[in-house]
């Protein structure tokens, strides 16, 4: 149960975060948005034989931000070093159409990331590319900001309908809502939001640099992270793993919404796979993972205070 008044006025500022990040027309409705899907659109060619990727959509189902359905059940993460070495001219083609399609359905510019496995976005100012990163990683599409530089995923073995698509669909429809439902001072009020919480705690994300790279230390991390959250909150690791993300099973869909988009606000990206929560695991900027756990605790509390649980933390 909520103890204090502290306690009160931390859950009340995070419904506030909430509402504040949020779209205009989410933000007295945001609880009763259901992850139902509209379907998938069918890809268009042009004259080129080239995906006519602005001719595609003139709608999208609701953000998983607000509790709509994740674009992808499950996450799309970047290529692997050792498969766009051994693939470099694909890989190159699956950037450039990446890239094209970005260019066509949001106007903006992007161009292989440094890194290998990423497409990058130079966004106008940092509150964009932070709120785009938070949006495009709860429709599970692997992103990572840094700045305002937004990195997508890439791969040699993305195809045009599925992977290649996946990307282009997640930013289209991410931006659509940034740009298009949001007016100027509700983004500046959101980049305010964003900088006062990054001085709280840095944004917690998994780091790009070595992605897929699971040494020892990540492991060990990963298990302590898993130990000490199982017995803050009983919620037991998920059987589905990821290089930088830990799972834990939540009891409902409608729990494992509520404590993502919390732990959103709380600057700790997020997302879920049906009730799977899952959390990152970064070992730069939380190094012995206890800004995630306590994070993932307090709003776990907050949640069954809510009755969003039907479990309570353990005693």
């Amino acid at each position: 149960m909520l103890q204090s008044w502290r306690d009160r006025r931390k859950f009340e500022e995070l419904d506030l975060r909430l509402r504040t990040i949020l779209p205009e027309e989410y933000q007295d409705c945001y609880e009763d948005v259901q992850p139902v899907s509209m379907g998938s659109a069918a890809l268009k060619f042009g004259r080129d034989g080239k995906v006519a990727w602005n001719e595609i959509w003139d709608t999208f189902c609701d953000l998983a931000m607000a509790g709509g359905p994740p674009h992808k059940g499950m996450l799309l993460e970047p290529g692997s070093r050792a498969a766009i070495e051994a693939q470099p001219d694909r890989y190159r083609e699956v950037v450039t159409e990446i890239c094209r399609g970005i260019a066509l359905t949001t106007e903006l510019a992007a161009a292989p990331s440094p890194v290998a496995g990423w497409v990058r976005i130079e966004c106008a100012n940092r509150g964009t590319a932070e709120w785009l990163v938070r949006a495009i990683v709860m429709e599970n599409i692997f992103a990572h900001c840094a700045g305002t530089a937004l990195d997508l995923p890439a791969g040699p073995d993305y195809r045009v309908e599925k992977e290649i698509k996946n990307v282009i669909t997640a930013i289209s429809k991410t931006c659509h809502y940034w740009f298009d439902h949001m007016l100027d001072r509700e983004q500046k009020k959101i980049e305010d939001l964003f900088a006062k919480m990054d001085k709280e705690s840095p944004l917690i994300q998994p780091p790009i640099s070595a992605y897929g790279v699971r040494g020892e230390s990540i492991q060990l991390l990963c298990d302590a992270m898993s130990e000490q959250i199982l017995r803050l909150t009983g919620l037991r690791p998920s059987s589905h793993k990821y290089a930088g993300w830990l799972g834990v099973d939540c009891p409902d869909v409608r729990a494992a919404i509520w404590m993502m988009r919390a732990m959103v606000v709380s600057n700790v990206l997020s997302r879920r796979e049906g009730t799977a929560l899952f959390v990152p695991i970064d070992p730069v900027r939380d190094p012995a993972g206890e800004t995630v756990v306590r994070t993932l605790a307090t709003v776990f509390e907050f949640a069954a205070d809510r009755k969003i649980l039907r479990v309570s933390p353990p005693s």
